[in-house]
C-alpha cells in the first residue's frame, strides 16, 4: 500500500486507514483481529480509534492485539480525546485536566506507553484555546503522543490552533486534521483543505463512503443487515438518504458499471486521491468487507470520470 507524509512531518501513513468505531461493540475481538491481519497483510500501517468508541472497548480490543497480530513498531495508532455522550447527549470539554486524563485512561485501556497520533475530538467554544493546546504540549512533550492533531475543526479553527503551536518552537506542532469527506459531504473544500495544505499539515478523511451509503446498498431501501437499521448508527445515515446523495449515488454506480468496478471502489478512490488527502479511513463490519475496500489499492480513476463525479456532487 503506497504511504504518504502527513503534511511536512516526517510521520507516514498508509493511504487507507483502518477505522475501529465498531470495535469491541459490532465487531467482537475475533472479527476485529480478522480485519487487523488483513489489513497489515495488505501493507496499511495506520489504525485509527478514540477513547469513546464502544465506551473504550476499541481501545482494549486494539490493545490485546499488541505483541500477538503486530509489534507496537509496526503500527501507528491514533486515537481522541475530549469527547463523549453521557446519557447519549454530547458533550465536549477540552479542558487541560479532561485532556490528560482520558490520555491516560487511553494509554492504560491500549496497555502501550504512547500513541502514535493523539488528536483533540471536537472544538471547545467554552474552554480558551491555550488552555486545550497545552494538553498537546504536555503529552508531547512526556512522551505520551509521538504527534498530535485535531479532528472535526472547521479552517479559522485550524489556521488559529496551528498558527499558536507554530510560534513558539517549545510547542507541540499540530500534524494532522480528521474531518468528514466523500463525494457527499465536500465541505471540506471551501477552506479546510487549502488551509491544512498552506499550514503544512496532513490530512485525514472520515466516513470516505459517506458512512456506506456510496455503497449502493441503500439504493432500494435500509437492508435489515445494515447500520442503517441499527438503532445507533441509524440518525448517521439518514442524512445521506435524500433526494441529492440518490443522485450521486447513481451517477457512481453509472461510473462504476462502466469501469468495471464496484461503486465501493469508485466512491473510495475518489476519496483517497483527492486533492490533499493523507489518508482516508475505512471501517468494516467483517473482515470479507474490509478485504473488498482494499481492493480499491489495485484501481485508480480516470481523470475525465473524476472530474464528471466533481461536477455532479459539487
Amino acid at each position: 500500500m503506497e504511504m504518504r507524509r502527513a503534511g511536512t512531518s516526517g510521520l507516514q501513513l498508509s493511504r487507507l486507514g483502518l477505522g475501529t468505531m465498531t470495535w469491541g461493540r459490532d465487531t467482537d475481538e475475533h472479527e476485529a483481529a480478522n480485519q487487523c491481519r488483513a489489513f497489515i497483510d495488505a501493507g496499511g500501517n495506520f489504525i485509527d480509534t478514540a477513547n469513546t468508541y464502544g465506551d473504550g472497548d476499541s481501545e482494549r480490543v486494539i490493545g490485546g492485539l499488541i505483541g500477538t497480530l503486530f509489534n507496537r513498531d509496526e503500527v501507528v495508532i491514533a486515537t481522541k480525546s475530549g469527547l463523549s455522550f453521557p446519557d447519549g447527549i454530547r458533550n465536549v470539554d477540552a479542558s487541560r485536566a479532561n485532556l490528560i486524563a482520558e490520555l491516560d485512561k487511553s494509554l492504560l485501556r491500549l496497555g502501550t506507553d504512547f500513541v502514535d497520533i493523539w488528536q483533540l475530538h471536537a472544538w471547545d467554544s467554552l474552554t480558551p484555546l491555550d488552555e486545550t493546546l497545552s494538553a498537546l504540549d504536555y503529552a508531547y512533550t512526556t512522551g505520551r503522543a509521538r504527534y498530535v492533531g485535531v479532528s472535526n475543526y472547521s479552517g479559522w479553527q485550524l489556521a488559529r490552533a496551528a498558527t499558536k503551536q507554530t510560534s513558539n518552537s517549545m510547542k507541540a506542532p499540530i500534524t494532522t486534521i480528521q474531518c468528514e469527506y466523500s463525494l457527499l459531504n465536500r465541505d471540506v473544500e471551501i477552506e479546510l483543505l487549502e488551509c491544512a495544505a498552506d499550514c503544512g499539515i496532513g490530512f485525514l478523511a472520515w466516513a470516505p463512503l459517506a458512512r456506506g451509503v456510496l455503497t449502493g446498498k441503500y439504493r432500494n431501501g435500509i437492508p435489515s443487515d445494515s447500520r442503517g437499521a441499527a438503532p445507533h448508527f441509524a440518525k448517521h445515515i439518514e442524512p445521506y438518504l435524500d433526494s441529492r446523495s440518490a443522485r450521486i449515488v447513481e451517477a457512481v454506480a453509472v461510473a462504476a458499471q462502466g469501469l468495471g468496478f464496484s461503486p465501493l471502489e469508485v466512491g473510495l478512490v475518489w476519496a483517497r486521491d483527492a486533492y490533499g488527502v493523507t489518508s482516508s479511513i475505512i471501517g468494516a463490519r467483517t473482515g470479507a468487507q474490509l478485504r473488498g475496500l482494499l481492493k480499491s489499492e489495485e484501481i485508480s480513476l480516470p481523470d475525465i470520470v473524476r472530474s464528471a463525479l466533481n461536477d455532479v456532487s459539487a
